[in-house]
């Protein structure tokens, strides 16, 4: 997992957390880590992005963010509106080699999902997945209507020839409802992909030593954990 690109099925499923999560596995386990965003929105400049965010949960990583927009829309609408030049697919690629080349790990973090738009062009995650022969992890929600969504991504993910690393589950409720227990069995099917996690809700807000310790215990083995999907869904049956 030299560079792993992190996706999401849509905006507000958990992808930081997600990142941060494995970017803690990664720095308990002695590796040496960097996270890439390539593009911030909805965020001024002295405010904290969420590259920033994975290292205060995670520790001591690199972090690198090409570019900043300030309204919270997709990064090619808001470059235009900003007046700001956008970000564009070979650029993510470029930094995200150089980073490669002095790390263990680098994790490129997105935007929303797949296909949002880095530039007028149409340049996105997907193509920078591509310029880097990347696997990518998605990052899902819970609940209704997670399965679509999950499996819309995954087909386009397929449809590139792109490797889908699997499915993490960005924010599992501490009450999930039928949708969400189902959803452990049938998320891995319309993926064709496996289950490699399940990030507890509200964690974003534990203190750092905290999530740091408790990170490997929600990623399945191929992020670096030791969370377990057969387990996991057995236990939520059980409750």
């Amino acid at each position: 997992m030299p560079v792993l690109v992190i996706t999401g099925t849509g905006t507000e499923v958990g992808k930081t957390v997600t990142t941060a999560a494995i970017a803690a596995a990664a720095v308990a386990a002695g590796r040496s880590v960097a996270v890439l965003k390539p593009a911030q929105t909805g965020v001024r400049p002295d405010e904290r992005g969420d590259a920033d965010e994975v290292a205060r949960l995670a520790g001591p990583v690199t972090t690198l963010e090409l570019a900043r927009y300030p309204e919270p829309l997709a990064p090619a609408t808001a470059a235009r509106r900003a007046g700001l030049p956008p970000v564009r697919a070979p650029e993510v690629a470029e930094a995200a080699g150089k980073l490669a080349a002095e790390h263990e790990v680098v994790l490129v973090e997105g935007a929303g999902g797949l296909l949002v738009r880095f530039d007028d062009a149409g340049g996105t995650l997907a193509d920078v997945a591509r310029l880097l022969d990347a696997s990518v992890l998605v990052v899902a929600s819970a609940g209704l209507g997670t399965l679509n969504t999950t499996e819309l991504t995954a087909r386009e993910l397929r449809a590139r020839q792109l490797d889908l690393l699997g499915v993490v589950v960005g924010s599992w409720p501490n009450e999930p409802d039928l949708a969400s227990r189902c959803n452990l069995a049938d998320l891995p099917v319309v993926a064709e992909a496996p289950l490699l996690g399940a990030v507890p809700e509200g964690v974003g807000l534990l203190r750092p030593a905290g999530f740091r310790a408790a990170a490997p215990s929600w990623l399945a083995r191929p992020l670096g954990g030791t969370w377990d999907a057969e387990e996991f869904a057995v236990a939520q049956a059980a409750e």
